[in-house]
């Protein structure tokens, strides 16, 4: 695993509680993917490869109420929308691209269904414009 910069420690300065969510859910994607580009801005944590395919920030995706005071939402940005109570909100951003923010809940550790969604956007934003992951020649 690379090492974490002291941006990304920065970034959750004010929700520390955060990071150790963050950290797992780094760990898992650089394992798979360690071409994985990290860039920190001022809302979120940016993950690309050749081209964004997902960010943690600390959007409220969900109605204060319904929400844990600690958590880490993930946004996926995937060719279709994923049909899963887990996902907070879905928007086609344009067509056939969908961005879809999950949030987590800064206590837990990032399970199979979660990565496997962050790895198939990984792939989706990997493959050229109108190929599915897999079938390039």
């Amino acid at each position: 695993m690379t090492d974490i910069s002291l941006d990304e420690l920065a970034f959750f300065d004010a929700k520390r509680e955060a990071l150790p969510l963050y950290l797992a859910l780094r760990e898992r994607l650089l394992k798979a993917r360690p071409d994985t580009r990290i860039e920190v801005r001022k809302t979120q944590i940016s993950f690309k490869n050749r081209r964004l395919f997902a960010a943690v920030s600390f959007l409220p995706a969900r109605r204060a109420a319904l929400r844990p005071q600690n958590f880490l939402t993930l946004s996926l940005c995937l060719r279709e929308p994923i049909s899963s109570p887990r996902v907070d909100g879905s928007v086609e951003t344009y067509p056939g691209r969908w961005t879809q923010h999950i949030l987590m809940d800064a206590s837990q550790t990032p399970d199979e269904e979660l990565v496997a969604w962050l790895l198939r956007a990984s792939d989706e934003a990997n493959a050229r414009p109108g190929k599915t992951p897999g079938t390039e020649a």
